[in-house]
């Protein structure tokens, strides 16, 4: 990788126009303040809310510091980060949703082990939100927790900065977001846990339901149980 950058925060856009000015300037602050030269990348799945028309606004101000990709349809969080994760050319990749409901300034506190640890995950604290949502991550992640075994204390937190080599190699498929650090530690990587604020929602609606954000993430748990017992791993102990 020979980009001039180190690292790239990508941001999944799925009809967050609302949110999007109030993103911006708060991702503009987290640039300046930054010690590591980093820059932003949108990423947006087939909003149909003129959400890709203010994202092209911000790239049309600033082609240095924002880029975007746009996916030809609706395809969801998991393929949208694939296809950030596939473009991206930093050394380092981040990641953090559109809502605000999680700070860019936070990733600051993630700098000190950046290098260290193969991925960086934040642990919301305080979280804002309903009781629906809260009770229905509870219980997801503790069944994760149980089957996987992971010691992830909170897997699904929008905040992560990760090496980029190690993401691009790990196996992608849909519903597989939930378990990017769980992904890291089979492939061998490391994983450090932040705490991280965390605000309610000031616009817009949440994308998620009972379905994604319960039962989904049930049988997508089931999945990587499957496909972790058939993951192949060896070493060479002769060659010629």
């Amino acid at each position: 990788m020979d980009s001039e950058y180190t690292l790239t925060v990508i941001v999944p856009v799925f009809n967050e126009k609302e949110n999007l000015p109030g993103l911006k300037k708060e991702l503009d602050k987290f640039l300046m303040k930054s010690n590591v030269n980093a820059k932003v990348l949108f990423v947006d799945d087939h909003s149909d809310d003129g959400s890709l028309d203010l994202i092209k606004q911000f790239t049309e101000e600033n082609r240095e510091l924002y880029e975007y990709l746009s996916l030809h349809r609706n395809s969801g969080l998991s393929t949208a980060l694939k296809a950030g994760f596939d473009h991206v050319d930093t050394p380092f990749v981040a990641y953090i949703d559109a809502d605000l409901q999680t700070h860019p300034m936070d990733f600051l506190l993630f700098f000190p082990y950046m290098k260290k640890y193969t991925m960086v995950n934040g642990i919301r604290q305080n979280r804002s939100d309903s009781l629906v949502k809260r009770l229905s991550s509870q219980i997801a992640n503790a069944f994760r927790r149980w089957m996987i075994k992971d010691n992830i204390k909170d897997t699904c937190c929008p905040l992560k900065i990760i090496n980029t080599q190690a993401i691009k190699e790990i196996p992608f498929f849909k519903g597989m977001h939930r378990f990017i650090p769980a992904l890291i530690l089979l492939k061998g990587g490391t994983v450090k846990e932040v705490p991280v604020r965390h605000f309610p929602r000031l616009a817009g609606e949440a994308k998620y339901h009972l379905w994604n954000r319960l039962v989904g993430p049930l049988m997508d748990t089931f999945a990587f149980v499957w496909m972790r017992k058939r993951n192949i791993i060896y070493k060479i102990q002769e060659r010629s």
